[in-house]
C-alpha cells in the first residue's frame, strides 16, 4: 500500500467514524467483527450477524464500514502493519544480522501476544478475494524481508549455513504462529517470557557450535 493511500483510507476512516453512531468507535465495531469471523468463519459470518452482534441495525453498521470486506480489510491490516513495524523499527537495525533477527522474532510473538484476535484471523485467510490476497502477499513480502535477515546472519557466520534460511523461516515462524492455538492472556507467562522461549528454542538450534579454545 503506498503512503497516499494510506493517508486516504485513514482520512476516510476518520469522516466515517466522527458520523458513525454515537456510543460506538470504529476500534470497538472492529473487536467485535473480528470475534465472530474467528468463531463462526468469515465467509458464514453475514453483516446481519455483525449488527445483531454490536447491537446496530445493518444501517447503523454501515455509518462505520461501508462493506463487510472492508471490516476484513481493516482487520487485516491491524495485524499486517503490526508486524511490518517490527522489521521497519530502527531497533531492527543491529550490528549484526542474527541481533537482527533475535529482534524480530521476539516482536512478532508480542505482535501475537497482544493482537491475537487479529493476528488469528490472518492466519485463517486463504485467499478467497482480492482482499485476502492482498494480504496474503503482505505476508509473503514480510516473510521474504526475514529470509534475507536470516540469509544474511549466514553469510556472517552467526547461523548455520547447511539450512535453508526460506525454510528456517518458515518453521520458526510456524513455532510463533502457533501460538493462536494455544495461547490465552492472562496465563501464567507473559510475551516477553515467551518470546525468550521461542528464541532460545529456535536461534540456540541455528546457530554455529562454536568449539572450545
Amino acid at each position: 500500500m503506498t503512503i497516499a493511500a494510506s493517508a486516504s483510507i485513514s482520512a476516510d476512516d476518520a469522516t466515517r467514524s466522527r458520523r458513525g453512531r454515537p456510543g460506538y468507535e470504529r476500534r470497538q465495531v472492529l473487536a467485535v467483527a473480528v470475534d465472530l469471523f474467528n468463531e463462526k468463519g468469515y465467509d458464514a459470518t453475514s453483516v446481519a450477524d455483525l449488527a445483531a452482534g454490536l447491537g446496530l441495525t445493518k444501517s447503523a453498521l454501515y455509518h462505520h464500514f461501508p462493506s463487510k470486506d472492508h471490516v476484513l480489510e481493516q482487520a487485516l491490516d491491524v495485524a499486517l502493519t503490526a508486524l511490518e513495524d517490527v522489521l521497519d523499527d530502527p531497533a531492527a537495525e543491529a550490528d549484526s544480522a542474527a541481533a537482527q533477527l533475535s529482534h524480530v522474532i521476539r516482536g512478532a510473538v508480542v505482535v501475537l501476544v497482544e493482537k491475537l484476535p487479529y493476528v488469528t484471523l490472518l492466519l485463517r485467510v486463504r485467499g478467497n478475494s482480492e482482499v485476502e490476497t492482498r494480504a496474503l502477499e503482505r505476508r509473503r513480502v514480510f516473510d521474504q524481508r526475514v529470509t534475507a535477515v536470516v540469509d544474511r546472519a549466514q553469510t556472517e557466520g552467526l547461523l548455520r549455513p547447511d539450512i535453508d534460511p526460506a525454510v528456517a523461516t518458515r518453521l520458526v515462524f510456524g513455532m510463533v504462529n502457533s501460538l493462536t492455538e494455544w495461547y490465552r492472556p492472562g496465563g501464567p507467562l507473559d510475551a516477553d517470557e515467551i518470546a525468550a522461549t521461542v528464541l532460545a528454542t529456535a536461534l540456540d538450534g541455528l546457530q554455529v557450535t562454536r568449539s572450545a579454545s
